[in-house]
């Protein structure tokens, strides 16, 4: 495993401190939602930190894994519905409808990211609300507390889930438990979002959360990083494309799938299985 730029050297973008950005192991960042006694709203500020620091990130040759979580109780809320509800009364309508066409990455700039090939795994400490979910549903992987509810209740506010939540929700659990979901706006537990609707990879107990977040972050980091970014490229371009024959020649032009070809660590892999050795991988070359 390739050794990473030592935490002191890292240095993400500045921000407010409605975010927490930190590196507690080689190629990780975790970066966790600080607004705990507004269970993590997400405001306008969060999103300007959050959209900053994955830039960055997914600049970072020697970063290859992402943590998302929430300080406190709760994972995220959502959106902060008092401020939204002084923008209508201000006439902002259509310059929300506008933003959402406007700003690609979507919700708190997570829940529509595609450009990043690189994995984003969710920490889901506690509750999960609106946007939150709509978060969740387009990170890579997602470890959930066995205390955590997870709803879509944009509908009892008169509101839509319009940051990716309706699409990601339909094709992974299907159109009538998209629907249950959406439609009747009722909270369900982790475990039903695991076994269910499928999109909980892992419920454990709470303690455990992060944790197992990241030892699955050490587990993605014994890969080669750039045959992970390619596959994650394959799995994006996957959503993208109606034929799994589109796909495949998509992913095959891709900048990631290029560079996994080409690169060193494809050479060190093979190297490594024929001389019976664990590979010592390098960080990416830069798309």
């Amino acid at each position: 495993m390739a050794k990473g730029t030592s935490a002191a050297a890292l240095q993400p973008p500045a921000h407010s401190n409605e975010i927490k950005v930190s590196f507690p192991q080689d190629h990780v960042m975790l970066l966790t939602f600080n607004r705990p006694k507004s269970l993590n709203a997400v405001t306008p500020t969060m999103t300007e930190d959050i959209k900053a620091v994955l830039d960055w990130f997914d600049e970072e040759p020697s970063l290859w894994i992402v943590i998302i979580t929430g300080e406190g109780r709760a994972f995220c809320a959502g959106a902060d519905l008092i401020e939204w509800n002084k923008r209508q009364a201000g006439g902002g309508a259509e310059e929300d409808q506008r933003r959402i066409i406007r700003d690609l990455d979507g919700f708190a700039s997570i829940s529509r990211r595609y450009t990043s090939s690189k994995p984003i795994i969710a920490a889901v400490n506690g509750g999960a609300y609106g946007g939150g979910v709509e978060i969740i549903l387009n990170c890579d992987l997602v470890i959930a507390s066995d205390e955590a509810m997870l709803a879509l209740p944009e509908v009892k506010r008169g509101v839509v889930a319009v940051q990716g939540g309706m699409p990601r929700l339909s094709r992974i659990a299907g159109h009538q438990l998209a629907s249950e979901m959406l439609l009747l706006g009722r909270p369900i537990t982790a475990k039903d979002a695991a076994t269910r609707f499928g999109f909980v990879n892992k419920v454990v107990p709470k303690t455990e959360v992060l944790s197992t977040a990241l030892a699955w972050a050490a587990e993605i980091a014994q890969n080669s990083p750039d045959a992970v970014q390619s596959t994650k490229r394959a799995l994006l371009l996957a959503t993208r494309n109606g034929s799994v024959e589109d796909a495949v020649v998509a992913h095959v032009n891709s900048k990631e799938s290029k560079r996994a070809f080409t690169s060193d660590n494809i050479q060190e892999g093979l190297r490594a299985f024929t001389e019976k050795r664990k590979p010592a991988w390098k960080n990416p070359a830069k798309l």
